[in-house]
């Protein structure tokens, strides 16, 4: 008896993942339009971004992979490496820096056995600096998962731990 599933049209993405890709690009008139979103896709389904759905989206929006990894490298949301389940982007801008950031991050990363971009044994956590959140007048600031936490201090850190 033959295999029945089908192999995706674009290996490296699922039906479901070129589904919506298309239905992105319902929404423009130059396919490119929706690199950041497609890419954006493929994340919300596997975590991250493997080498192989970027080429596979290349593809499907007819960009070059350079070009793309262009964009997804500029794009400091795309996650080129596996990451763990929630993220935690904690902000090293001036204001979030001087009041405390470094002590934040030292803490979480002491507390979860990780260093920057690495993920727990777990498979739980990863802890990533980001430029600015935009909260500067509650600084300093957390984002974990798509929770923003302002105004870090001890407790908010113990609440995020589990403590």
């Amino acid at each position: 008896m033959k295999n029945q599933h089908k192999a995706p049209a674009f290996e490296g993405l699922t039906h479901l993942e070129i589904e919506e890709i298309n239905a992105e690009m319902g929404h423009y008139e130059n396919k490119t339009a929706v690199s950041i979103e497609s890419l954006k896709i493929v994340q919300k389904h596997r975590g991250w971004v493997s080498d192989a759905s970027l080429v596979a989206v290349a593809r499907l929006l007819d960009m070059s992979p350079a070009q793309l990894e262009g964009v997804a490298t500029f794009y400091n949301l795309i996650y080129r490496q596996p990451v763990g389940k929630t993220v935690i982007l904690y902000c090293n801008s001036v204001s979030c820096w001087m009041l405390g950031a470094e002590k934040i991050r030292e803490r979480l990363c002491q507390h979860l056995k990780v260093k920057l971009g690495e993920m727990s044994a777990d498979g739980e956590y990863t802890i990533l600096p980001i430029a600015c959140l935009g909260a500067c007048d509650h600084a300093p600031v957390l984002m974990v998962g798509d929770q923003l936490k302002l105004d870090v201090t001890d407790n908010v850190v113990n609440e995020i731990l589990g403590r």
